[in-house]
């Protein structure tokens, strides 16, 4: 009788091989990638399916209609001009409601009666409709930029406070009693403390909070705006131009895809690679 055994595996003591998890997680990481790629794939089909067969090109202009124009837009640089628009005024709101929510999430991770008086406003603000912040932005800013900036703060804020809040509160009060004890100033137990356990919920914050923000942004620029990704929207809509809405909101989309999973996912690996990929 022949017995196989792997005398690797078996063997106590023997060190595993080191190249099977670098080969397992680059064959997840394919696998996803690819999953990802088959999707998006159906997405078009299907939307090339209607375009051709339930509707019209005026009506839902096909997938290769719309990625003409985008190139078209890119080509003559209108793209670029009208994101860095919108992205300075959203850079310019999200740096406000930063700002503001980063003391306010300390405080009432630190003191409760702070949190108590300032939990239900925050939630509030954070579960307003963007369509009512659109609204009212343009009936007490007008058109023109200040209206989107103001709207990307208030959107922002919960969402940092929040989460700044509750990683002030998943401190260890132990480290901060021995910080204490070994002559470590409130300064230095802010950095060396609450630091650690706050960054991973700002950025958090920062990834979620920036998405909704940048949604709404866009929507306060469709009302209101003078330029912008929402006003080209508006302006394609008015020319009755479908394939223009279309090619902007490709853009959006994208956008939005590079700056959330490439930009902020990549600097927060990169931030977090202490905690060794976990």
């Amino acid at each position: 009788m022949t017995v196989t055994a792997n005398t690797a595996a078996e063997a106590p003591g023997t060190a595993p091989n080191k190249g099977a998890v670098p080969a397992r997680r680059s064959s997840g990481v394919a696998r996803r990638i690819g999953l990802a790629f088959v999707g998006y794939a159906v997405l078009l089909a299907v939307w090339s399916l209607c375009s051709l067969v339930f509707f019209t090109e005026y009506v839902l202009p096909a997938p290769w209609t719309v990625a003409a124009e985008m190139w078209h837009l890119a080509a003559d640089g209108t793209a670029f001009v009208q994101f860095g628009s919108s992205i300075v005024k959203i850079a310019l709101g999200f740096a406000i409601g930063t700002v503001i929510g980063v003391p306010l999430g300390l405080l009432m991770g630190r003191v409760r009666y702070q949190k108590y008086f300032w939990q239900q406003p925050m939630l509030v603000l954070g579960n307003v409709p963007g369509l009512a912040f659109a609204v009212f932005a343009l009936i007490l800013f007008g058109i023109g930029a200040v209206g989107p900036i103001v709207v990307v703060a208030f959107v922002a804020l919960p969402y940092v406070a929040l989460n700044v809040a509750q990683g002030v509160e998943e401190v260890d009060r132990r480290l901060v009693d021995m910080s204490a004890v070994y002559g470590q100033g409130r300064g230095e137990i802010v950095k060396s403390v609450y630091l650690p356990s706050v960054m991973p919920f700002l950025f958090a914050a920062l990834r979620y909070g920036f998405a909704m923000a940048w949604k709404v942004e866009a929507l306060t620029e469709v009302f209101g705006g003078r330029s912008g990704i929402g006003f080209m929207i508006r302006q394609s809509y008015q020319e009755f131009s479908v394939a223009g809405v279309l090619a902007w909101t490709g853009f959006f989309v994208i956008f939005i895809l590079l700056i959330e999973r490439v930009f902020l996912a990549g600097l927060e690996r990169r931030f977090f690679a202490w905690r060794g990929g976990r």
